[in-house]
């Protein structure tokens, strides 16, 4: 179960319509491996695809602002049926500006979770900007939460479900498994 969320976080989260997720260091473990011919592997964890899944079944928007370009994200962001995705994009308060003038959500409809310095600008313009635990220390000072999960090992999930229970449609989406 959920730890018990501040009735100042569940005030953040309840207008939350966009979800936006940085890569690396959230969605994956932070560290870059290559094959021999200089491929690039990334690991992503199941329980964050669910937890994607589960937020796209309740109406909420994904989006991914990288600041890598991968085809394997491209390929994970196909598969968990995100919405949006901006890869290559170190200035990620700009990408997500963009973004917003794209789809015409706003900053206080948006959650953003991110690990390290450059996503600390967009940590602070959304509603809910959330880090990852074991992300850069000031991240963490600024942001309005950090997950008990460590990045690639379901902080991802821990994002999505926090959201959702703060919106009231976590158990009821739980209810669909039993």
């Amino acid at each position: 179960m959920h730890a018990i969320l501040s009735e100042q976080l569940i005030h953040k989260l309840l207008p939350v319509k966009l979800a936006v997720f940085d890569v690396d260091g959230v969605l994956t473990d932070g560290k870059l491996n290559f094959l021999a011919d200089g491929t690039e592997v990334k690991n992503f964890n199941t329980l964050d695809g669910l937890g994607i899944k589960l937020l796209a079944q309740s109406g909420i928007k994904t989006a991914i602002i990288t600041g890598r370009r991968s085809p394997q994200v491209e390929r994970r962001a196909e598969s968990l049926g995100f919405d949006y995705l901006y890869q290559g994009r170190e200035d990620k308060l700009t990408a997500l500006k963009e973004l917003w003038l794209d789809t015409g959500f706003q900053a206080n409809e948006t959650a953003y979770i991110g690990d390290d310095l450059p996503d600390l600008a967009a940590i602070r313009a959304v509603a809910f900007g959330a880090t990852v635990n074991g992300g850069h220390q000031f991240v963490a000072q600024h942001a309005d939460w950090c997950t008990h999960r460590t990045a690639g090992n379901g902080a991802g999930r821990e994002f999505c479900e926090t959201i959702l229970a703060a919106q009231g449609k976590l158990e009821a989406l739980y209810g669909e498994y039993l």
